[in-house]
């Protein structure tokens, strides 16, 4: 381990870690993994990264399927298909370094603006990837939830997840989170409707309402806020996505296209998350 000026342990890439010689701390933050998915082994795949600067919830927008392909001189839907690919590799990496969430930024309400073929083909797309990887997802004791207007999604999309989540309910190593027809803006706008009802019903006072009374009306209130959002394809900006919820997450931006992604590029996000220090407003 290197230690900088400010005190933050920056992680040594290729460094394995030796469990009896972790800090109580690390020990027990280990321990809390493997007790939650016995097939986290972040000690051998985040090499230098003490288990608890680890990142609880990871947040992703995949960014770059369609440049990727065209860049190829493929039509767009094959970048799309191959970032399915990348979605599958990222979910089971993500357990094996110990990550508990990990929500994708699936399609977004603005999506509905690209061409129709392109949408048909996203639907398409979303449904057969939901219906074939719960095989995957119950092997690897992945819980899937979806946020976002589900109502907006077309029926056969709406019942391969509605199918998926219920399959999936009683998983418990890890969480996989699909925002969907998901909008940031419109799921604050939702919470703040679900508030003035419950205020004009009489189960509310307008004097209670706080930031907890909103975030407990969000659409996934019982998950964590994300710790480390990742942006692939070199965009600098965060697209309306989880505007509440990464108020104090750490951003970091790779140029890598979305479909090239793997679990070498996650392990440099967490490898270089571990390496900040996070002070929340604080001093440092």
């Amino acid at each position: 381990m290197d230690e900088s000026a400010n005190g933050v342990v920056a992680p040594v890439a290729g460094v394995v870690q030796d469990a009896a010689t972790l800090s109580v701390e690390d020990r027990a933050a280990l321990d809390r993994m493997r007790a939650r998915n016995p097939e986290a082994d972040p000690l051998t795949h985040l090499p230098g990264v003490p288990p608890t600067r680890i990142p609880r919830h990871v947040a992703i927008i995949m960014d770059g399927n369609g440049r990727w392909a065209e860049a190829r001189g493929f039509p767009r839907i094959f970048g799309h298909r191959n970032g399915a690919a990348s979605v599958r590799a990222v979910v089971e990496a993500a357990g094996r370094m110990g990550v508990e969430v990990l929500t994708l930024y699936s399609f977004s309400l603005e999506n509905w603006k690209r061409p129709a073929e392109e949408v048909g083909a996203l639907m398409a797309l979303c449904e057969s990837y939901l219906t074939g990887n719960l095989d995957l997802l119950l092997r690897n004791g992945v819980r899937l939830r979806v946020i976002g207007r589900r109502s907006g999604l077309p029926e056969a999309v709406r019942n391969a997840v509605e199918m998926v989540e219920r399959e999936t309910a009683h998983c418990t190593r890890a969480t996989l989170c699909l925002a969907l027809n998901y909008g940031s803006r419109a799921e604050l706008a939702d919470a703040a409707r679900a508030i003035a009802e419950r205020v004009r019903a009489g189960e509310l006072d307008p004097k209670d309402v706080d930031e907890r009374t909103l975030a407990g009306h969000l659409y996934a209130p019982d998950l964590p806020d994300p710790d480390l959002l990742i942006r692939t394809a070199g965009e600098m900006r965060v697209s309306n996505y989880l505007l509440w919820q990464i108020s104090y997450a750490e951003l970091y931006v790779t140029e890598t296209y979305w479909p090239e992604f793997r679990a070498e590029e996650l392990r440099l996000a967490i490898e270089a998350y571990a390496s900040r220090d996070r002070r929340f407003g604080g001093l440092g």
